[in-house]
């Protein structure tokens, strides 16, 4: 995915990659995931960051709350199914010791989703943030992108409280049927 769109404005992994900088976030752990690899690569790309994947979503939210612990911000990047596996980390850990856990989650589940698991996921994880009070924001388009992960991001670390990046399909094209043309 190119760094630029065709009306020329940043790509949103590029956005993304800016706000971390501004925010002094530099370690980024991450499952991997096709839909966020344009912003893997980009943290793989810059010596600004410390970038990693982990085995489990829960490893990864460790992690990332260990090196806030020891005076380091981060981020970890999951996909939708990958949520289903945090919420006892989040309530144990990330709000039981006010820790700014940070989640960017690549959408799965909605528009034209063609796995279950990931569907199911996709209605319930909205819900579960709601009851564990954490705060959330589904970015869907470009031009809103720069306001909103600054903002969370901010806010997060203002308040020590975790937050959780949604990414529409919307925004980042999603994940399309091997053999499915989209459209």
């Amino acid at each position: 995915m190119a760094d630029v769109t065709a009306a020329g404005s940043a790509a949103w992994h590029k956005i993304v990659t800016e706000k971390l900088k501004e925010h002094s976030v530099q370690l980024v752990t991450y499952v991997p995931d096709n839909v966020l690899r344009p912003l893997i690569d980009a943290v793989h790309a810059d010596d600004y960051f410390r970038a990693f994947a982990t085995a489990r979503e829960e490893e990864a939210a460790g992690i990332i709350c260990g090196a806030y612990m020891a005076g380091l911000r981060g981020l970890m990047l999951m996909q939708t199914s990958g949520f289903a596996t945090l919420p006892n980390v989040i309530a144990s850990l990330a709000c039981a010791a006010q820790i700014p856990l940070v989640m960017m989650v690549s959408e799965r589940g909605t528009l034209g989703e063609f796995n279950l698991g990931q569907s199911m996921v996709a209605r319930t994880m909205r819900p579960l943030l709601d009851s564990l009070g954490v705060e959330h924001h589904t970015i869907s388009r470009l031009d809103e992108t720069d306001f909103i992960v600054d903002r969370a991001i901010g806010q997060a670390f203002a308040t020590q409280a975790p937050v959780c990046l949604i990414l529409s399909p919307l925004l980042t094209g999603g994940k399309v049927l091997k053999g499915k043309k989209n459209g």
